[in-house]
């Protein structure tokens, strides 16, 4: 018999009118085009031309001149200026950024779908009173061409366990993107093969590289071997994908959460960044940093990667190595066991994996922790977030996959100083998709990347279908005793 789970009445739905305004190229053919079009115009009709976009727009976004010209700049760096003997930097202002207006379009980052929740602590839990708790809660959200994006809201879980979400506003804003400063070259090669990149052109590239290199090192290296070898361009283009997968991420100090939208930036990640799992991590030390795993895909290619950041305005991305860094659904352990990291991780798609590193970046030797054993989860066994720590072991919430390919929640409480050991597992789903769940992107799905533990109730927000999210709510000492029962 299934214990009891309330579900809350608060949804999170899909809203179409949060826009990003994003570079828009069709290549250099049709940008000269263009150009040439926009050069044609007599300047005194430029600003007319121009303000119709400003007037329409500057309301849309929070600095609209701002992201015109900076796509404007984006142009000028691609050379298309220089080909057609177009002297940017005497054009006015006015010009470039009408130039801009015709390199930039809007596109909508939660019209189709807005899924898979993760919840933490905000770093803010000042003026609450007690029992209460401010909440962050990362979201994937997905607009056109199934483009996924994560992006945030700000909650309030009062001292009943009742949430509120916090009102948004009116702009979605983009970071600032840097490359990473300096490579670890043995392990840029690793990931190379892990992400399936030829290892003909890794070993041509691999000795013209320092121990230690930058960007425009590699990206000058590949330009010469994609002159002297076309047949292998694409494959040589990867290796500066990788490369743009290493980056740092910083939103203006004058957004909201709600506001900041982390979009793929790196070619690897140009299809989609998916199942952000967030976690609250304390060091050895006291310190406390946020860490979340999260899958990266360009169409082709699966790359697990990790996002670092104490405030939520600045962000650290970077790829996993190891063998144990494959497919998806890694979750990291709030803090160090026995003096290691450790992460749940599924390599093969099917079950539950655990392993153990002394670096956060590198992940080897997975140990099988978990095979699908009951009816509703037969197909695949996976995590659902990160595991709490409670006094009786590791508290796991699963996914798993049964007939029909239904997904439901489970939950597995693991050995507190030795979590590669399963105590309990529960013997049937702690939440199954009712019929108001059932309908949507992808039916029959109940889903969670992360859930969180306020006055005694675990909190678990939840997507239904793939759609849209919400949040249950169950007794912690009651699911911890049914999984205890259900172990004998």
């Amino acid at each position: 018999m299934r214990i009891p789970i309330e579900r809350m009445n608060v949804k999170v739905n899909p809203d179409s009118k949060r826009v990003i305004a994003r570079f828009f190229y069709n290549g250099p053919d049709r940008a000269s085009q263009v150009i040439s079009h926009i050069m044609a115009i007599d300047e005194g009709d430029v600003f007319g031309l121009l303000s119709v976009t400003l007037q329409e727009y500057s309301k849309r976004h929070r600095n609209i001149t701002r992201i015109l010209k900076k796509n404007a700049d984006r142009i000028q760096k691609l050379r298309i200026f220089e080909n057609m003997d177009v002297d940017y930097k005497s054009l006015s202002d006015h010009r470039r950024l009408l130039i801009g207006s015709y390199f930039t379009h809007e596109y909508s980052i939660e019209s189709a779908a807005f899924f898979n929740p993760s919840i933490v602590e905000d770093p803010d839990q000042s003026e609450l009173e007690q029992g209460e708790k401010r909440l962050i809660i990362s979201f994937r959200a997905v607009g056109e061409g199934h483009v996924s994006s994560i992006v945030f809201r700000r909650a309030l879980l009062d001292k009943h366990n009742q949430i509120s979400m916090m009102p948004i506003g009116d702009h979605v804003e983009l970071p600032e993107a840097i490359h990473a400063a300096l490579y670890n070259k043995k392990r840029f090669f690793e990931k190379a093969r892990h992400a399936g990149i030829d290892i003909s052109v890794i070993e041509k590239i691999n000795p013209g590289l320092e121990e230690k290199f930058e960007y425009p090192s590699l990206r000058k290296l590949v330009k010469e071997f994609q002159k002297a070898e076309p047949e292998n361009k694409q494959e040589l283009e990867r290796l500066l994908w990788l490369a743009d997968s290493f980056y740092e991420l910083s939103f203006s100090l004058d957004t909201d959460i709600a506001e900041r939208v982390i979009y793929p930036f790196s070619e690897m990640e140009k299809n989609g960044i998916e199942d952000a799992r967030f976690v609250k991590f304390t060091g050895d030390d006291g310190a406390v940093k946020y860490y979340a795993t999260y899958t990266a895909y360009d169409g082709a290619t699966i790359l697990p990667k990790l996002v670092e950041t104490r405030d939520f305005y600045e962000f650290k991305m970077r790829p996993l190595n190891g063998n144990g860094a494959l497919n998806k659904n890694l979750a990291l352990f709030p803090r160090k066991i026995n003096g290691q990291y450790a992460m749940l991780s599924r390599i093969d798609g099917c079950n539950n994996y655990i392993m153990y590193s002394k670096n956060i970046n590198v992940w080897e030797n997975p140990v099988l922790l978990q095979t699908p054993k009951f009816p509703w989860e037969f197909v695949q066994i996976g995590n659902c977030g990160s595991p709490i720590e409670t006094e009786h072991g590791w508290l796991v919430i699963t996914h798993g996959v049964g007939p029909m390919r239904r997904y439901c929640l489970g939950a597995s409480l693991l050995q507190l100083d030795n979590p590669g050991i399963e105590i309990a597992r529960l013997k049937e789903p702690l939440l199954v998709p009712n019929e108001e769940e059932r309908e949507g992107y992808v039916p029959n799905v109940v889903y969670s990347c992360g859930s969180i533990v306020n006055n005694g109730k675990l909190i678990i927000p939840y997507a239904m279908s793939d759609y849209s999210s919400t949040f249950a709510s169950v007794d912690l000492n009651v699911l911890i005793e049914k999984l205890k029962t259900d172990a004998q």
